[in-house]
């Protein structure tokens, strides 16, 4: 049977005979691996059929494949009725399995590498918090201590690298974003999917990152995971479309693209809009560009203050006024605009905890004019400014970390409190 999954789109779906729609649909995406799909195919069916209780099916999504890898799907679902082929005509794993998901008809949707590194036996804790209602994703991990895993020393640093960064960044909980064995279920899939764009590599951590942010409950599973020698994947091209894809989502929260509020409103565990609002950048990328934007306001604030009171004050003192009257301004709007910290609770103790950093960069510039003054001592009020604005980009990488060291942690604090 031969149908289309959407108006628009000319990929096609092959399907031996009608049947009730299963309850997992468990989907493999391939490209160009004629020589190990049968096998990997024949191992799944073997597996549900001896260890699955749920009536399931196994999808081979096949991302515009150039060798006989669709001729041989095509034959595993005209023999096998719980087998089915979907047609894509352009390449791409993350592609194949929005597609996929979106317009799947199973109450779970779950994905696996045609060269089944992950050891099966996961599958059923998988999928089991999804069944349940308990989870909206579930996730396989590598990095858990009781996973047992085998692969090269690079693959492994590169992994752990990539989820450090990912945790650091994006404050992403998870563990392990890029292995390839997850399962969601349908009706989430349909809500959020839509939002992910990337059709690459990408997809998962876009997709897992976005889910934490409108609050869905990850499940993590520990899987025993062999690397498989002769995987065509380039890491080098992946990494660098990875760290791409970083940086085009952290741009989107940062400028609030994504309707993050509604969605958890809508599907969030709480029901509730949590503690920060759309177009507040949780990741620290964001958060630079915003505290960026907001120095630059500060400093061409203090620059203009500097030089009005100077005539009336001296060097010190006008610079110790301007810089006291735009660190309670810049603690002010970064405390709402980069930090996403709204209300007057605690506004007193941030903005005293923010004059204890200015306290560190009037230090840092009282210091550079006495220094100026002493190699200097006829140096005008442009030299004076130039050595001020030199000092007080120090003072400002200080004011960050000390600001999102204070906000970050109010900030999930109220988030955990809301859950």
């Amino acid at each position: 049977m031969t149908t289309t999954l959407e108006p628009q789109q000319a990929d096609e779906v092959d399907e031996s005979a009608e049947s009730c729609p299963p309850v997992l649909d468990i989907v493999v995406p391939v490209y160009n691996e004629e020589d190990g799909l049968e096998t990997a195919v024949e191992r799944l069916r073997d597996h549900l059929s001896t260890h699955v209780p749920y009536a399931s099916r196994v999808t081979i999504a096949d991302n515009a494949s150039t060798d006989d890898t669709l001729p041989i799907a095509r034959r595993l679902a005209a023999e096998y009725d719980d087998v089915r082929v979907v047609q894509l005509s352009k390449k791409g794993r993350g592609g194949a399995l929005n597609r996929v998901w979106r317009t799947s008809d199973a109450e779970i949707v779950a994905y696996c590498d045609v060269d089944l590194s992950t050891d099966l036996n996961a599958l059923m804790p998988l999928i089991a918090p999804l069944i349940s209602g308990h989870s909206d994703i579930a996730i396989g991990t590598r990095l858990s201590r009781s996973s047992r895993v085998v692969r090269g020393p690079k693959r492994e640093m590169i992994s752990r690298c990539y989820n450090l960064l990912l945790r650091t960044t994006m404050h992403a909980h998870f563990s392990d974003a890029q292995c390839g064995f997850k399962a969601m279920r349908t009706d989430v899939a349909r809500r959020i999917l839509p939002y992910v764009k990337d059709t690459g590599w990408f997809f998962d951590t876009e997709l897992l990152v976005l889910a934490e942010r409108i609050g869905l409950r990850i499940a993590e599973v520990p899987v025993d995971w062999t690397d498989d020698p002769d995987s065509s994947v380039d890491i080098v091209a992946t990494a660098v479309a990875d760290l791409r894809g970083c940086a085009r989502v952290a741009w989107a929260f940062a400028r609030g693209t994504l309707p993050i509020a509604q969605l958890r409103a809508t599907l969030g565990r709480d029901r509730r809009p949590g503690p920060q609002v759309d177009g507040v950048p949780h990741g620290m990328v964001g958060q630079v560009v915003r505290f960026c934007a907001v120095g630059v306001a500060s400093t061409i604030a203090y620059a203009l203050l500097y030089l009005l009171l100077h005539s009336v004050l001296g060097a010190q003192a006008a610079n110790f006024a301007a810089l006291a009257l735009t660190a309670i301004a810049n603690t002010a709007v970064n405390r709402r605009f980069t930090f996403g910290i709204r209300g007057s609770d605690r506004v007193l103790r941030d903005q005293f905890v923010g004059l204890c950093v200015f306290g560190f960069g009037w230090a840092v510039t009282a210091m550079a004019l006495v220094c100026l003054h002493s190699f200097a001592p006829d140096a005008g009020r442009i030299a004076e400014l130039a050595v001020l604005v030199v000092a007080n980009l120090v003072a400002t990488a200080t004011r960050f970390v000390g600001l999102r060291t204070l906000f970050s942690t109010r900030a999930r604090s109220a988030e955990g409190e809301s859950a």
